[in-house]
């Protein structure tokens, strides 16, 4: 008898043991969608040379508005790169946005006023020396 009673002992540990224990609560979505969250930016000059590479390929493909996506992107990396808000501005040119290519230029005149491209931006603008 005590052999049954060991097996029927052993049997119910193993079904007890079988059972589910607590299970997982699921995880909950986020609050908001994280699309809708601004990108944080940190200043990175690798990135923004990537970007504009990226931009200038955009540029040669003559798919204007990508290329000042990038552009835009650049500058946000490096606030403080003239070329790309040069490009920014010409690939704003070529989508006829002349309000977003001033803008571009001027902020490259205030970062590279001595530049090579410089007088002919200012002459687009209408800038006297």
């Amino acid at each position: 008898m005590s052999r049954w009673l060991r097996v029927f002992a052993v049997g119910l540990l193993a079904v007890l043991s079988a059972t589910p224990q607590e299970k997982q609560k699921p995880q909950e979505p986020p609050e908001e969608d994280e699309s809708l969250k601004t990108r944080e930016y940190a200043f990175n000059p690798l990135q923004a040379n990537k970007e504009i590479k990226v931009g200038q390929f955009y540029l040669k493909k003559g798919k204007n508005r990508a290329a000042a996506m990038r552009f835009l992107e650049a500058t946000r990396w490096d606030p403080t790169s003239a070329e790309a808000y040069l490009l920014l501005g010409d690939a704003r040119e070529k989508m006829k946005d002349s309000a977003g290519s001033k803008e571009a230029y001027r902020k490259f005149l205030e970062l590279a006023p001595d530049s090579k491209s410089a007088h002919a931006i200012r002459k687009k603008l209408g800038i006297h020396e």
